[in-house]
C-alpha cells in the first residue's frame, strides 16, 4: 500500500518518497518482497500516483500498479489490487510502504505461521515500549488466535491499556480476501474501511485468523513523522545504510 499523503510528515511529497538513510521508504519495502521471490507485486497508489509511479521506473516488469483514486481506508487500498489478482490462488501479502525496514526474515517468519496454522489470515503484530495510537490486537482468550483487531480511536479504555498492536502487514489466503472485504463497513472514527475489519469478519465465517508476533518491534513501525524517521533511521543505520 503506497497511496496515502502523510499528513504528519509536513510536506505534500507522497509519503513512502520521503528517504529512509538516502532511498524512498517505499525502495527498502519493494527489495525486500524482491529477495523473497515474491511472484506478483502490486503498488497500489493514490495521493501523487504519477510521481510514485515515476520514482519506480527502475522497477519496471517486476512491480504492477493499481489506482486507488480517492482514500477511503486501507480496506479500500487492498480492494483496488483485486483485478491485478484475478485469478491467484495462494497467499497474499499485504504491506504498507512507510514500514521500510520490515526484515525477510520476519515476512518469512509470518508466512510460516500462516501456513502452520492453515489461517485464512494471519497478522504481524509487535508489542512496542509504547502502543499509543497503534490499533490493538484482541486475543481470543488463551490462544494465538485474533477475536478482533481495533483501531486507537475507536477503542475503549480497556482495548487501550493493551500492549499487543496490529503492525499492518498480514498474509491472507486469497480464497477469502476479497470476498471479506465486501463486508466491511465504514462506521468508525475514521468514516473509513479498515483491512483490519476483516478480521473478525473472518472469526464470525468460522475461519481461522492467527497472529505472529515478531520479536523485534522497530523494524515492523510504520513511519509516521519526521522524528520518528529519523529514530528508526538511527538504529537501522548499521544494516541498510550499505543499500
Amino acid at each position: 500500500m503506497a497511496a496515502g499523503k502523510g499528513k504528519r510528515m509536513k510536506s505534500d511529497l507522497p509519503k513512502v518518497l520521503h528517504e529512509t538513510l538516502g532511498r524512498p521508504m517505499i525502495k527498502l519495502v519493494l527489495d525486500t518482497l524482491i529477495s523473497l521471490n515474491i511472484s506478483k507485486i502490486v503498488v497500489v497508489v493514490g495521493h501523487q500516483a504519477e510521481m510514485v509511479k515515476d520514482s519506480l521506473k527502475d522497477y519496471e516488469g517486476k512491480v504492477e500498479f493499481a489506482l486507488q483514486a480517492e482514500q477511503k481506508g486501507t480496506g479500500h487500498a487492498v480492494q483496488m489490487a483485486e483485478d491485478a489478482l484475478a485469478g491467484f490462488e495462494g497467499e497474499i501479502l499485504v504491506l504498507s510502504g512507510d514500514v521500510p525496514f520490515l526484515s525477510a526474515e520476519t515476512i518469512t517468519n509470518l508466512i510460516k505461521v500462516h501456513r502452520t496454522e492453515k489461517a485464512a489470515a494471519t497478522v504481524l503484530s509487535s508489542m512496542p515500549p509504547n502502543p499509543e495510537n497503534y490499533g490493538r490486537v484482541v486475543r481470543k482468550p488463551d490462544t494465538d488466535l485474533v477475536d478482533y483487531i481495533v483501531e486507537h480511536k475507536d477503542a475503549s479504555e480497556k482495548e487501550r491499556k493493551i500492549g499487543e498492536i496490529n503492525t499492518g502487514t498480514f498474509c491472507f489466503d486469497s480464497r477469502y480476501l476479497f470476498d471479506s472485504l465486501n463486508q466491511i463497513k465504514d462506521n468508525n472514527a475514521q468514516g473509513e474501511y479498515y483491512l483490519t475489519d476483516i478480521m473478525a469478519i473472518l472469526r464470525q465465517r468460522g475461519l481461522k485468523a492467527a497472529i505472529h508476533m515478531t520479536d523485534n518491534s522497530d523494524e515492523a513501525l510504520g513511519v509516521n513523522d519526521i522524528d520518528q524517521k529519523a529514530e528508526l533511521e538511527a538504529k537501522f543505520a548499521e544494516k541498510f545504510g550499505s543499500k
